[in-house]
């Protein structure tokens, strides 16, 4: 990985408040072939509990696949990642050891499109976590006021903008009680108009503590609420500073000229 020499005091600051914390999610030289194309090159992360992840890098640097291998939707081919102390194998025990404190939102919604969204939101926890319909009504509707659509319960997916599916799709990872949250590219589906209300909410979930990796080309979610940000080219981590050192001092070329594309 790689290690920023001078660091800000603000940035000091950000890594001494997450330094004394347990790890959430450690990968180990993680590498990831689609047939005989390797896509992930011995990366290497630790994102340590309530810490706040923000994964950036041009399309195809491997952002998606890499938290994909983290609750096993891709499977790496060499390497080791250890998810909350639980090593992640093929042994599908522990895949749903791993599931169970790692919830997930998409690029896409991803909702039912017969069931209405309180039936969205209880579905695994009646189906999983066998809780009684009454219960599961109950906690789906506390996740729905979180996400400001409590109003929205007994319309369908179809009746729903763009925006206000994604924040469904936030409140049903929610209902399993997470302790990490993986979101890749959570706005890039939407509307331009629909972007903020979806980051309102993910800022939200930020600032109550959740550990977050979160892949996104929105600079401005990164600078607000990431403790850290990691820029990948090409199946590498590149860089990764905190946000004041990231967009105000990069070290790498490649950074440097993602960031006046992005930017400018």
């Amino acid at each position: 990985m790689v290690e920023v020499d001078r660091a800000s005091p603000r940035a000091q600051a950000r890594q001494a408040n997450t330094s004394d914390r347990a790890v959430a999610v450690e990968l180990y030289g993680v590498s990831k072939f689609y047939g005989p194309t390797q896509v992930l090159h011995d990366v290497s992360l630790k994102v340590r509990v309530g810490e706040r992840l923000v994964i950036a890098g041009p399309s195809g640097s491997g952002k998606s696949t890499m938290i994909r291998c983290i609750n096993h939707l891709e499977t790496h081919e060499a390497g080791k990642i250890v998810v909350d102390g639980v090593e992640l194998t093929d042994q599908r025990e522990r895949v749903d050891q791993v599931r169970r404190e790692v919830g997930m939102v998409f690029q896409h919604f991803n909702l039912f499109p017969h069931l209405t969204i309180l039936q969205n939101c209880t579905l695994a926890l009646i189906k999983v976590r066998k809780m009684s319909r009454k219960d599961a009504d109950g906690v789906a509707m506390e996740l729905l006021e979180r996400v400001r659509i409590p109003e929205q319960a007994n319309k369908y997916p179809g009746q729903l903008s763009g925006g206000q599916q994604q924040r469904v799709a936030i409140a049903r990872s929610l209902a399993m009680k997470p302790r990490i949250m993986l979101f890749d590219e959570p706005t890039s589906a939407l509307d331009p108009e629909m972007v903020k209300e979806v980051l309102d909410v993910m800022v939200s979930l930020a600032n109550s503590g959740m550990t977050m990796l979160c892949v996104t080309h929105e600079m401005g979610f990164a600078r607000q609420v990431a403790d850290r940000v990691v820029f990948m080219d090409k199946g590498r981590i590149v860089e990764e500073a905190d946000p004041e050192t990231f967009f105000g001092n990069p070290q790498h070329e490649r950074t440097k000229a993602f960031l006046r594309q992005l930017l400018h």
